[in-house]
Parts: C-alpha cells; structure tokens; sequence
C-alpha cells in the first residue's frame, strides 16, 4: 500500500523519531553509568570486609565469613583455587554478591550478600527514566508536529499559488512569512510571476500592435482582390488574402482576450440550439437536418479531408451564457478536429449529473470528438496542464493555431471549463462544460 505524507507529516515524525532515539540512548547510559557505579561500590565494600574477615580469622576471632561454603559458586571456586581474591555477582531470581579468598592451600573464606535491593533500586531507576523520556517525547513530539504542520501550510499556500499563476492567475502571491528556505522559495514564486506577467503584457501589446498595423493593409488587399479580373490566379490570390484576413482577426480576439477587453451578454439559450448553429456556421458549410438530434454538414473546403459533422443530442439543456462566445468556442473545436483529426466529427450535448459533477449539481456538457490518431503526448500534455499555446498545433507540418487558443480564452470568460484528452476507443475528444444549466423546457433558440 503506498502511502503518502505531506511535509508537515514528515517533520513531526522525524522530531519524534530524534526525540525516541535521544531519550532512549539517555536512558541507556544513564542506566549503566548507575548500574556500574552499583556494582563497583557493593564489590569495594565486600572486598574490605573480606579483608577484616581474613584478619578476624587469623587473630582467632569471631568472623562473619564462612570457611569453605556449600554453595560457593564454581566460578567463585576456580579462581580462589588459582590464588585470586575475588568478588562475583551471581545472578538469578535472587542475586547475591559473593567475596572470597585462600586462606590456606585447601581452606577457602568467603563471604555473601543479597543483591536484590540494588537490582530494585536500578529497576526504579529505570521506569523513572522510561516515564519521564515518554513524557519528554510527547512533548517534542507536539512541538515538533505544530512545526510541521506550520511548514506544510506554508508549503502547500506557495505550492497552490504556483498553480493558480500556471493556470493564469497572474496576480495571485505568496504573502512573505518569515526568512527561511520556504519564504524565499514564497520571495522566488512572487519575482517569477512578477517577470511573467510583464512578459506576456509586452508580447500582448506587441501581438495588438503588430496585428492592429496588419487590419489596414489587409483590408486594401482584400478591396484590391476584389478588383481582379476572374480566373486561377485571382482565385489563388484571393483565398491567401482571406486566410490572412482570417489570421490577423484571430490574432486581435486572442490579443482582447488576454486584456479581457471584452464583455459578456448572457441569456437563456437551449445548448442543443447553439451546437447546431455553431457547426451549421463552419465556413463554407452547407448544412442539413436529418432527423431529431442529428446534423450532417459538409467540410470546410480548406479542410484537409471530406468528412461529416454529427451533432448528436443526448440530453439537452437550458444555460444561461453568451451563445455567440459558445458557438465561437464551438466553431473552433469541430473545425480544429476536421483540420487536425479525421471525421466522422462528433458534437454530442449532454447532461452531466450530481455525482459526476462532485456535487455542484447537474451542468450542460459539449463534447466534440473526431476519429483521428488524437492528440501527440507532449502536445496533450501541454494544454492538460496550461492550456493550449497559441502559434503551437502539434503538427511538424503544421502552421499557425490559434482556434483552441481562442476556445480557451472564450470558455475562462464564460466561467466554463475546456478540457482535452485522448478518447479510449481512439480520436481526439474536447469537453466544453458550461454553467447555469438547467432541464430544457423549449427555451428560444
């Protein structure tokens, strides 16, 4: 099972896991400091009344000491047997302290205490030491969590506003809190959306200006080709100033939609009804029902491939929005898949329900698919994550693209969401979800 932990997490269980391992090697030292000096004090003390024992023995005097015990220990045995006086804890249920010595080639004088109130005193020892590390380690460890948990705030408000600036918030900030490594990380972030922001105002104005300069001499070229004689050269002549014409509006909406020198009129519109007029409005398409829920419509003339566009409707809806931005954003998104993908093209209205939406209640959803190879990895990989970029199609061969740019900044005017993926059963698929949808009652088309 893979779990993961933020930061805050990882800080307060690395002060516990110091403060465990800190209060545990305290105790360990400080319980065999304490056992040692034990033991070297209770052996110093049998030693010397060995030594009296010896001297009361040979004055003929009363010792407390026995002559050649019973239960001596064996170890006890072999070394005085060897001419050495020694001390031995002999350890069991009840430990005793044994001291003896030769005191002739066969005679043996040793003497023998209980252990047992040293052993108890070390064991009091020790549960102080374990109560007092516990309550030491609870309290590093709280501290050591609100640290955490502190931080991972602090992380996680830099980690969101980094988001919001990719996602084009560009005036959203860190707010400065305090001066180590994550406010500078916060001081960075802020100084990189400074310098992004100032560098997409430079190429907007000078993405308006260019195209603003362009509008007058192309509109000449576009009097002028009408003035032409007919024939092949005209008609060569003519559709290039008309793609150019086309270009350089494209370029002014994108370069108003970055300003948001734009307004939204909203109103009460079927989004069936705007599917329909926005495929029905592909340039150069000639349109036509068949039947309830579906039309089919001849591709664009400069589309690389004949097709067919199928407006499929599966529940329909009411939402309050600008159908002419929708239809724009719809535009686009049929004529990008018949240029870049393969028909048949599908525009399919739906309905997405509560459990699907995440309990924002039920929302209109526009999903456009075509049957092409779909979108390159790097290319998806892309516009998941910041949209699409203009003047980029994914194409090696490919020219200028500006339609799902457009769509895009159509759909943030209108509070709607456009996403992008790869269909399972293959082709390219847009989803334009709208907002303030409601069931369709035969609202005006």
């Amino acid at each position: 099972m893979n779990i993961r932990l933020n930061i805050g997490t990882k800080v307060a269980l690395a002060i516990a896991a110091g403060a465990v391992c800190v209060a545990s090697a305290v105790g360990l030292l400080v319980h065999h400091c304490i056992a040692t000096d034990q033991l070297t004090s209770a052996r110093s003390g049998m030693d010397r009344r060995l030594m009296t024992a010896v001297y009361d023995q040979a004055a003929g005097r009363k010792s407390e000491a026995r002559l050649d015990p019973p239960d001596l220990p064996a170890p006890v045995s072999r070394a005085v047997r060897r001419g050495v006086r020694v001390t031995y804890l002999q350890d069991g249920p009840d430990p005793m302290l044994w001291a003896a010595t030769r005191i002739s080639d066969r005679t043996v004088l040793a003497l023998s205490r209980p252990y047992g109130f040293e052993v108890d005193e070390l064991a009091e020892l020790d549960r102080t030491l374990v109560t007092t590390g516990a309550a030491a380690t609870v309290v590093v460890s709280l501290a050591g969590l609100a640290l955490g948990v502190r931080t991972g705030r602090r992380a996680t408000a830099a980690a969101r506003t980094a988001e919001r600036i990719a996602h084009g918030d560009l005036d959203a900030r860190i707010g400065p809190q305090g001066r180590d490594e994550i406010a500078r990380l916060a001081a960075s972030v802020n100084a990189m959306a400074d310098a992004l922001a100032a560098r997409l105002e430079a190429e907007r104005r000078v993405t308006a200006d260019i195209a603003h300069e362009l509008r007058t001499p192309v509109a000449a070229m576009v009097t002028a080709t009408s003035l032409l004689p007919p024939g092949p050269a005209s008609e060569l002549v003519a559709g290039g100033v008309h793609k150019l014409r086309g270009l350089v509006e494209d370029v002014l909406e994108v370069a108003r939609l970055d300003a948001y020198a734009v307004s939204v009129e909203t109103e009460p519109r079927q989004v069936s009804a705007m599917a329909r007029r926005a495929v029905a409005g592909l340039d150069g398409a000639e349109g036509q029902a068949d039947g309830p829920g579906a039309v089919y419509v001849n591709d664009p003339p400069h589309s690389p491939a004949d097709g067919r566009v199928e407006v499929r409707i599966v529940a329909d809806a009411v939402a309050e929005t600008d159908p002419r931005r929708v239809e724009r954003i719809l535009t686009n998104l049929v004529h990008n898949a018949l240029r870049h993908g393969a028909p048949p093209v599908t525009v399919e209205v739906d309905v997405e329900t509560d459990a699907e939406t995440d309990g924002d209640g039920a929302r209109p959803v526009v999903r456009v698919r075509d049957h092409g190879p779909g979108f390159p990895p790097d290319l998806l990989a892309v516009v998941t994550a910041s949209g699409p970029q203009r003047f980029r199609t994914g194409c090696e061969s490919a020219g200028t693209g500006l339609g799902l740019t457009i769509a895009s900044g159509q759909a943030r005017l209108l509070g709607a969401r456009l996403t992008f993926r790869n269909h399972p059963d293959g082709g390219a698929e847009a989803t334009l979800r709208l907002t303030g949808g409601g069931p369709a009652d035969g609202g005006a088309e």
